[in-house]
């Protein structure tokens, strides 16, 4: 499932503009990066922002609550509507409190795309364990506790939207990123599940894989991770995955029309495509050995004829 923005834009000519007035959505992360960029784009569209933010450090140190503001101002002085949230998403009550601050301002919350994330490369045996829990307790749990938040608000309006901000890390290739890749998979993992509770309430869960410089992907950053010089990811190629090119995939998935459910889209540099899991016939043997997986491996690694695992059947969508 792979299309070219440019050829959706063109597409689009011919439908009306997916448009979100009357809409309320949260946007976590959405004081810099990806987040900024999808808070934007989601106001020009007539969505009322909750621009939720605790502009720590690359490595979720600190925190400032002017990232969040500095976005507000922009999306007011435009013309949009929108309201800045200062809390951690890594503390179930702030996580809450983000939610709530759709309900008091907008009476409303229609959509939430979890986009708050940090990052710190380091060998699995140079990480602390400390590391793999600050992981796990912004991408997995703060994503979990926004959407639980949330959760009975979409209920009530028998629906809601969730975008989630899953990873090409995922599949493991990444080096320098256990902690990193452990807590994307639990985002990828949790999305396609809550495809599948959303179903009896109208609520439709899927996630994207960006692809965009920002600062988790800053030059100094990708040279330490991939024990490469930091010019080497300064070039016409790296320069060209803008953060902003994302966002139009994101504003699909949070939109009423969107159609599809549970499942995570890789985008940006004006792609998308579908990340999924397969499944491949493999080897059987009713006297299985060790000796027999490793005479049949070949067979067991062959893709000719995978079967796309779907999480949520097209025809239980929604």
């Amino acid at each position: 499932m792979v299309a070219i923005l440019d050829n959706l834009t063109v597409g689009c000519r011919h439908m009306d503009e997916l448009r979100f007035d009357g809409r309320a959505v949260v946007v976590t992360g959405a004081g810099r990066g990806f987040g900024r960029c999808h808070a934007e784009l989601l106001a020009s569209r007539g969505a009322k922002v909750v621009v939720a933010d605790y502009g720590v450090n690359l490595d979720g140190s600190g925190s400032s609550s002017e990232p969040a503001h500095e976005v507000v101002a922009g999306i007011r002085d435009a013309g949009g509507e929108a309201v800045a949230a200062f809390a951690d998403v890594s503390d179930e009550a702030a996580a809450a409190s983000i939610v709530q601050a759709a309900i008091d301002n907008f009476g409303r919350i229609d959509a939430v795309v979890n986009n708050a994330g940090i990052a710190d490369p380091a060998w699995f045996e140079d990480a602390p364990t400390e590391q793999f829990r600050r992981m796990i307790n912004v991408h997995y749990l703060g994503t979990v506790y926004v959407c639980k938040a949330a959760w009975p608000h979409f209920q009530k309006a028998g629906y809601g939207r969730i975008v989630n901000t899953a990873s090409e890390a995922v599949i493991g290739s990444v080096p320098k990123a256990p902690s990193y890749c452990g807590a994307k998979g639990a985002v990828f993992s949790f999305t396609r599940n809550l495809a599948i509770d959303g179903i009896r309430h109208g609520i439709k869960a899927n996630a994207i894989a960006p692809r965009g410089n920002t600062r988790l992907s800053a030059p100094s950053v990708l040279a330490f991770t991939f024990d490469q010089p930091e010019d080497a990811f300064d070039n016409p190629f790296m320069n060209q995955m803008t953060p902003e090119k994302t966002s139009p995939t994101v504003a699909y998935l949070a939109h009423e029309s969107c159609a599809v459910n549970g499942e995570t889209f890789i985008c940006g540099m004006g792609m998308v495509a579908r990340l999924t899991l397969v499944a491949v016939p493999g080897f059987t043997s009713e006297t299985m050995t060790p000796e027999a997986v490793a005479e049949n491996l070949d067979t067991i690694m062959d893709l000719t004829d995978a079967v796309v695992q779907d999480a949520v059947p097209m025809q239980h969508s929604g």
